[in-house]
């Protein structure tokens, strides 16, 4: 008897974690701005669970003893950019505290800015045009 009450009560804080746990909450709905850009809100969800029970059963006072306890954190991490064919993210953060971390911030930017030079070195290749 004292499995089921408990697992009734780790069942029902479950439950209640899923309803807020939506995949909106993650990746939101996509808004366009009047230029044609897509933007994508991106969260970063985090959550914690406890939960514990017992049977007592000490003379007069017999029962199921029980509690548990959920917590759910959601921090925007930033926006998804969607314009013309080409997507990047835009990160919402503090700012760096080393420049390893400003580099490392860097990298994404610096990749894209590469694939264009590239493709423009290839487009003024000889031969092609």
């Amino acid at each position: 008897m004292a499995e089921r009450a408990v697992g009734e009560l780790m069942e029902g804080a479950m439950e209640k974690i899923r309803g807020m746990v939506d995949p909106d909450t993650v990746i939101g709905t996509p808004m366009t701005t009047p230029d044609g850009t897509t933007l994508i809100p991106v969260s970063r969800l985090s959550f914690g669970f406890a939960s514990g029970g017992s049977d007592r059963n000490a003379g007069a006072k017999t029962g199921i003893w029980g509690g548990g306890s959920a917590a759910v954190k959601v921090e925007p991490v930033g926006f998804l950019l969607n314009k013309g064919g080409s997507s990047r993210m835009l990160a919402i953060q503090p700012p760096a505290f080393s420049t390893a971390d400003r580099l490392l911030d860097m990298v994404p930017e610096l990749l894209e800015q590469l694939e264009r030079y590239l493709d423009k070195a290839g487009k003024k290749a000889p031969g092609q045009g």
